[in-house]
């Protein structure tokens, strides 16, 4: 019965594209051409003709059975493997999901298929037989409820089980055993994969059940389980998972993933990171953030997490009655160096913000103590010494100490906002209209709620950068202007990026790096990086 045809690409050039490792085959046919087969049915996405790949398949006109068997892609029920058949002109192939093709090379090649009754492979057969049927079992296994009729031979790949079964263990002769479960993570699902893992070769881990399955995976000591689960982890991170992984990695003792997760340090270091809207809104998730590692049981609605850390640090405060700043005690010691990368100028160049972190008490007042003098120097700098901004790019100081701001833009529209905070009287504009960004050096056409510069020119470095992600949080799209100087006039805008329709992918996420006066030369690091280096 024909149900599917193959069309042939013909070129003189190779064409790669799962022609190994189980979606494709090589086959030599007797014109020598290079070519590709895309299938218009479901079973395969392509597989290609490779000329000269094996010598013992003859050559043009070359008669015989010569044979081979290469992997293909199976799914369960199916033969391991491709069956090439050859002769002068024609092949044969019997694929793995039962099916059988007919190959002519002529000088317009088509591929006809017919069906063929599946079979089930071993590993197949032994899951559904051994396990999910319990046949010849001999041993049952009781826990939260439900019982697993299984076979000690197959449990012995546990190292849980080994043990109990190898040793002096009463239940090394019991023919039914109750299984304590001491963690609450471990729910009958997790054992259930976990226990099937035991029969099969490939174990499928949803995201959302992996920590489950990789505390039950621990307690029954199954190493590649528990690897697998791992991999899994990292491969799926996200802003929705993160929290959840990092907590596992730690109590299940998944180190890679731990570093792969935290890197708390690195991510509020980094010059790419993304922060959503201002300094402040990066200060208030680590404080968040700080709080679910020390109260790792809290698992209320995440609308009242910001709340329920204030309060939570707040008694800690009272209880302590001291003036020490969190950071300072033996609590706070390890999520110095985490917090000493936060940009606290942009932080307490805000009226609002300043008074939250003054109240919060997290953070050493000399670190602050050292910012308000920074920022109180630039000002008169500003003011008294004719700082018009910066006039060349230092890719260092921009990355290290430039204002770091960005917005989410929902949908395609038009938008026109600026980031709050004092910036030395310069009040900068931003739209996004029909697919441009424009910066506008704001001084008289606008109202402002603070003192702007008169300056005749004043120049800020720059970069602007935007970006679109899929659910899992991997970008889809991306630009950047790169590191720039830009000089305004009073009131003069200036159009930053024109962006291509074709590749804008809404939410559109833009974040930018600023710098409103020149840096001056410092002979040391701040406090904040000197004192969280001495800890």
């Amino acid at each position: 019965m024909c149900w599917g045809t193959w069309s042939c690409l013909r070129g003189s050039g190779p064409v790669w594209g799962g022609l190994f490792g189980g979606s494709g085959v090589c086959l030599r046919p007797a014109g020598g051409h290079w070519g590709c087969f895309r299938e218009v049915g479901a079973h395969w996405r392509e597989f290609g003709m490779l000329c000269g790949v094996w010598g013992v398949l003859g050559g043009s006109g070359t008669a015989g059975n010569v044979g081979t068997h290469l992997g293909a892609p199976g799914g369960e029920g199916g033969e391991e493997g491709i069956r090439l058949l050859w002769g002068p002109c024609s092949c044969q192939l019997l694929f793995a999901k039962g099916l059988l093709c007919n190959v002519t090379f002529e000088s317009s090649i088509s591929v006809t298929f017919s069906r063929r009754k599946k079979l089930k492979s071993t590993s197949m057969y032994i899951y559904q037989t051994l396990f999910l049927n319990g046949e010849n079992s001999d041993i049952k296994i009781c826990a939260l409820g439900e019982e697993w009729n299984l076979h000690k031979v197959y449990l012995r790949q546990s190292g849980y089980f080994s043990s109990m079964f190898s040793g002096s263990w009463k239940e090394s002769c019991m023919d039914t055993i109750e299984l304590e479960i001491p963690d609450q993570n471990i729910d009958i699902e997790a054992l259930q994969v976990a226990f099937g893992s035991l029969y099969r070769d490939d174990v499928l881990i949803k995201p959302g059940r992996v920590v489950a399955l990789l505390a039950a995976a621990c307690m029954l000591q199954l190493d590649g389980l528990i690897l697998q689960c791992g991999e899994t982890m990292k491969e799926t991170i996200n802003a929705k998972t993160v929290c959840s992984y990092y907590n596992s990695a730690g109590t299940y003792g998944l180190d890679s993933v731990k570093k792969s997760i935290n890197l708390m340090k690195q991510l509020v270091s980094s010059s790419n990171l993304f922060v959503m809207q201002v300094e402040m809104d990066l200060y208030t998730a680590l404080k968040k953030w700080m709080f679910l590692q020390l109260v790792p049981s809290w698992n209320g609605p995440l609308k009242q997490l910001l709340a329920q850390a204030d309060a939570w640090f707040a008694e800690r405060r009272r209880e302590l009655e001291d003036d020490a700043a969190f950071l300072d005690l033996e609590q706070g010691a390890a999520f110095r160096p985490v917090f000493a990368h936060l940009r606290l100028q942009y932080i307490i160049s805000d009226l609002a913000s300043a008074r939250i972190v003054e109240r919060d008490a997290l953070i050493p007042p000399e670190w602050l103590s050292s910012v308000y003098k920074q920022q109180w120097f630039a000002m008169l700098r500003v003011e008294q010494d004719n700082d018009t901004g910066p006039q060349e790019i230092n890719k260092e100081e921009l990355e290290g100490s430039s204002m770091r701001c960005g917005r989410k833009l929902a949908q395609d529209g038009d938008y026109c906002w600026r980031w709050t905070g004092f910036n030395f009287g310069f009040d900068l504009l931003i739209t996004y209209t029909n697919r441009y960004i424009i910066f506008k050096r704001n001084t008289l056409n606008q109202p402002c709620s603070g003192s702007v510069s008169l300056q005749p020119r004043r120049s800020i470095a720059f970069r602007l950068r935007l970006a679109s992600f899929d659910s899992s949080g991997k970008i889809i799209c991306s630009r950047t202007t790169g590191y720039q100087i830009l000089s305004l006039e009073k009131d003069q805008e200036q159009v930053v990026m024109n962006l291509d329709s074709r590749l804008l992918v809404f939410p559109l996420y833009i974040c930018c790096n600023f710098l409103y006066t020149s840096l001056e030369k410092r002979t040391g690091g701040t406090a904040a990086s000197e004192g969280a280096d001495q800890h």
